[in-house]
């Protein structure tokens, strides 16, 4: 089971090159796509429509990040070094059409998982999906019925945008097998021999990308494709998709 997840695109209009090679990613033929969301930096629905091309008629889920609400503003970059950054409580003067982004995936293959869960059969095998929405955001409803998986799924899968602690422990109580999570970019300006210096949330540095066990539960957190245009650099911090194989436990 070939599982392609996306995070963090942030596209803007002049990322032709970004463009063309996420389209590409359809040649690698996965059975399932989990995008984790911060899918723009602008309103340029065709254009995010064009870039995901075929992965749309691929099974798919999806939540959304602060990025797909708001476009980024102008803020200094040393300001991520003193801890998460802040969503003002007024709202930010850039609002996106969140719901036509929404509709139009879903109007494809791909379904929103924000503090919902679904069912999916993919070869033969039954997955259920658990999502919550951006915690960065306060957007996450951790309640006592929610997230939940059946436990005679074949797969129990959690799926959120920001890796805090909270989340993460909500999707390890609850009996998720895997957690696939973006938000941290990896860091972006990693410190080569050292790592990460920070992660934009209360996950510390040391996991701010990878593969990790967090309470007997898989996470894959990935540090996506893309920057805030007002911090358009990456060091020792390639941008990345990433195509986990699942493969049937030993019994």
């Amino acid at each position: 089971m070939r599982v392609l997840h996306l995070s963090d695109l942030h596209l803007a209009p002049w990322q032709r090159h970004k463009m063309a090679w996420v389209r590409g990613l359809a040649a690698l033929e996965p059975d399932l796509v989990v995008n984790t969301g911060d899918n723009w930096s602008a309103p340029i629905l065709p254009a995010v429509l064009d870039t995901y091309g075929e992965l749309l008629d691929v099974p798919g889920v999806f939540v959304l990040g602060s990025n797909d609400f708001f476009a980024p503003r102008a803020k200094n970059p040393a300001r991520y070094l003193r801890g998460p950054s802040e969503i003002e409580e007024e709202r930010p003067p850039h609002p996106l059409p969140t719901r036509d982004l929404v509709e139009a995936l879903t109007a494809r293959s791909w379904q929103l998982l924000d503090n919902r869960g679904t069912e999916l059969t993919v070869n033969g095998v039954r997955f259920s999906v658990s999502g919550l929405g951006d915690a960065h955001m306060d957007r996450d409803r951790i309640t006592a019925d929610h997230p939940a998986f059946d436990p005679t799924a074949g797969v129990r899968l959690g799926v959120t945008h920001a890796p805090y602690l909270r989340t993460l422990d909500a999707f390890a109580r609850t009996g998720a097998d895997l957690v696939l999570a973006g938000h941290t970019h990896g860091g972006q300006i990693r410190i080569p021999f050292w790592g990460a210096p920070v992660t934009n949330c209360d996950l510390d540095r040391t996991r701010a990308r990878g593969v990790f066990d967090h309470r007997g539960t898989t996470v894959h957190v990935s540090a996506g494709l893309g920057f805030s245009p007002f911090a358009p650099a990456r060091f020792s911090c390639p941008p990345e998709v990433s195509l986990l194989e699942l493969v049937p436990r030993a019994d």
